[in-house]
């Protein structure tokens, strides 16, 4: 069984690429401090990967 992550988004979108907002809309993040559970996946990690210097990643 794959575990999950809660990924919270801790940097604003404002000034953010399309693609960025694009990514963060695919992961269901919305605003600052927003956080959501999601399968530990392959996608899910490349995701976060572009997007590692505005989030923030815990194992649940």
């Amino acid at each position: 069984m794959a575990g999950k992550l809660k990924i919270t988004m801790v940097r604003s979108i404002i000034g953010r690429s399309r693609k960025q907002r694009e990514v963060l809309e695919g992961l269901g993040l919305r605003r600052m401090h927003h956080s959501v559970v999601r399968e530990d996946s392959p996608s899910v990690r490349g995701m976060v990967q572009k997007l590692a210097f505005m989030l923030r990643v815990e194992s649940v």
